[in-house]
């Protein structure tokens, strides 16, 4: 369901005024409203750590859109997946690493990112250490979840003040927040919309992403070069 009357704001292509709700091309994801109930989202949220926890049906993941971004702050390695295939066969390749995510806790918004969670990974090649992370979860008016956005749950690592415990306040800076089309009620953007390229003109955030979603498994790969040796302890805070 589309929202209007609370984001007012709009940017000017040539003469004219582009309402940021109005057209598909341009909507931001706070344009949505909730289509279901909070157990909903704090489902599909749940079922997103499902499928990395060796202790759960992983086979069982959520309700993904086909267009489905995963997007992991530094030290993370940016955008680590694009599109419904890709993510899943990430969930896969995840496997690999034999984790569990015993500590979770979910929360359903009505105002986007509809599902925020607060985590703690355990992967068994850590001897015991906890990994804990900040998720938040953007969903279409399907219920499907359109972007995934992750940060290490350490100060200063995360997108809002310490005290802003659930990224509730003006202070957040979020990127699925500012990705053209993902208000739409598909949730679908196009990387080559005059949209997508006015706000990568505008936001050098959005423009790293657009270059990373080019071709995202190589853009992994040179990220995943550059974090270093010490990724895990910089973004676990051991």
């Amino acid at each position: 369901m589309r929202r209007f009357g609370f984001v007012t704001a709009s940017i000017l292509v040539g003469c004219a005024p582009i309402d940021l709700c109005s057209d598909d091309s341009y909507a931001l994801s706070r344009c949505l409203e909730p289509s279901f109930e909070d157990s909903y989202y704090i489902e599909q949220s749940q079922l997103y750590f499902n499928t990395m926890d060796s202790n759960e049906n992983r086979d069982l993941g959520p309700n993904y859109s086909e267009q489905v971004v995963r997007w992991e702050w530094p030290p993370w390695l940016k955008l680590t997946a694009f599109g419904r295939d890709d993510i899943i066969e990430s969930d896969l390749l995840l496997r690999l690493y034999e984790s569990t995510v015993p500590v979770r806790e979910c929360r359903a918004f009505d105002e986007q990112p509809f599902g925020r969670c607060r985590v703690t990974f355990y992967y068994a090649d850590h001897d015991g250490k906890g990994c804990p992370i900040y998720e938040e979860f953007t969903f279409n008016d399907d219920g499907e979840v359109t972007f995934i956005e992750a940060w290490s749950d350490l100060p200063g690592m995360l997108p809002m003040p310490e005290a802003d415990t659930w990224a509730e306040g003006d202070e957040v800076s979020r990127l699925s927040a500012r990705i053209p089309g993902l208000g739409n009620s598909a949730g679908a953007i196009d990387l080559d919309s005059e949209a997508m390229a006015t706000a990568a003109g505008l936001d050098s955030d959005v423009a790293d992403f657009v270059a990373r979603a080019r071709d995202w498994r190589a853009a992994w790969l040179v990220e995943l070069e550059a974090a270093g040796d010490d990724l895990w302890e910089r973004g676990c805070g051991w």
